[in-house]
């Protein structure tokens, strides 16, 4: 790929590190728009077309992965300034940073300009231009290590009357992560509570951090705040050192492929799964078993940061987003019939709530979720199964305001109604 010089070259260091990497993807992009778009070979239904939630909210080009490649590309190149035009936050933060345009730009053009409009989320905190409607989140954080709007005294509350090892003060082979959603939003305490419980009842010498787990740091990257990312990465990692970990098992998706993807990068060697790897491998091994039928027709709901945010390709080595231990644990599951949806895996539909979308934006998030649910409601399925609790938020809130009868539950769950 080629690209046309600059006027001026940067001089500022952030961008003499990412600048011609950057630059060459948002020179190199066709403005062809297949970034809206699922693979035509594979929908079935044009209602269910598009895969970019942004572009088909607002409308406007601009708010489409090709739009913010132009507004990246002006950025970098000194023609326009953050004074010349006070939508460029509103437009680069419109975006629940799902990664559908990465799978669709792979498709064409082999190119990640998600992460342009990451690392311009990152260089627009360094230079001072923030998000208004972020900043108490961003803030809580630093106070309270949560993402919450929480205080930290209270998240150890999810885990009260369970029978489970306190790692900060005894050894513990797995660490158990419950996560900022998990651990604050009473409506998600079951779900972690039962996570624990079924690790325990399988044998698992697990562990979790309770009162003393903090924020992963995964949406804080997401916003741009990286300086806060790499503060609690670093934390978590030596908290799991001294309780002698050896593998961690994430609630959510977020904090899944933060501590699987960029962990490594603050030092980190843990084996990190997400809770459905290893209940699959559980269910392989035989230390987990059923019992009972669930007679219930189901559909399943990708998690963008569990599929294909995590399809990561290493030479010689492909690592394919978690697509299948999900599906195997449903298909398992006696009773349990799985009719998949039209938008599924690397082409899945978000539920809307990533990149901070569910904090700034919650009118957006909001028709994101409502889109999803319609999408399940088309199969006939009785719920929707997924794998995240910030997931299982934002659907369930949807299902709520469309007055759906379709039930939202995470995969932990009916795995419990098995057993």
């Amino acid at each position: 790929m080629t690209t046309s010089k600059p006027r001026s070259l940067p001089t500022d260091p952030y961008w003499k590190k990412y600048y011609w990497d950057l630059r060459k993807v948002a020179w190199n992009c066709a403005r062809c728009s297949t970034c809206k778009w699922v693979d035509t070979w594979e929908i079935k239904d044009a209602k269910f077309a598009k895969v970019c939630p942004s572009s088909s909210y607002y409308l406007f080009d601009a708010y489409s992965c090709q739009g913010r490649m132009d507004l990246s590309l002006a950025l970098l190149d000194g023609d326009i300034t953050y004074d010349d035009d006070p939508d460029i936050l509103d437009i680069m933060y419109k975006c629940n940073t799902c990664g559908g345009c990465d799978a669709a730009c792979k498709r064409v053009q082999d190119m990640e300009p998600l992460r342009v409009m990451l690392e311009m989320r990152a260089k627009f905190v360094q230079d001072g231009q923030l998000l208004p409607q972020l900043m108490p989140i961003i803030e809580n954080l630093r106070k309270e290590d949560n993402m919450m709007m929480a205080k930290k005294t209270d998240r150890g509350r999810w885990a009260e009357g369970l029978d489970v090892k306190d790692a900060t003060r005894e050894k513990a082979e797995v660490i158990f992560h419950a996560g900022c959603r998990a651990c604050f939003d009473e409506e998600m305490h079951k779900i972690v509570r039962t996570a624990v419980t079924l690790l325990k009842n399988a044998g698992v010498d697990v562990g979790i951090m309770g009162k003393d787990e903090t924020c992963c740091g995964s949406r804080a990257y997401y916003m741009g705040w990286r300086s806060e990312f790499t503060k609690y990465a670093e934390n978590n990692i030596q908290g799991w050192t001294n309780a002698g970990a050896r593998t961690i098992v994430a609630a959510c998706a977020d904090g899944y492929w933060g501590m699987k993807r960029l962990y490594p990068e603050v030092g980190s060697k843990f084996e990190v799964l997400h809770m459905v790897e290893f209940l699959d491998r559980l269910i392989k091994e035989g230390r987990i078993k059923f019992g009972r039928k669930v007679p219930m027709r189901v559909t399943y709901h990708d998690p963008c940061h569990l599929g294909r945010r995590s399809n990561v390709y290493v030479p010689g080595q492909p690592i394919m987003g978690v697509y299948e231990p999900p599906r195997d644990i449903i298909r398992s599951i006696p009773g349990v019939e799985l009719v998949e949806m039209y938008r599924i895996k690397e082409y899945a539909w978000c539920c809307g709530g990533g990149g901070g979308v569910i904090d700034a934006y919650p009118d957006f998030n909001n028709f994101t979720a409502t889109q999803r649910i319609l999408e399940a409601r088309e199969t006939g399925a009785e719920a929707i199964v997924t794998a995240c609790t910030w997931c299982v938020r934002s659907l369930t809130d949807a299902a709520r305001t469309l007055d759906d009868r379709i039930k939202v539950i995470d995969i932990v769950e009916l795995v419990e109604r098995a057993i």
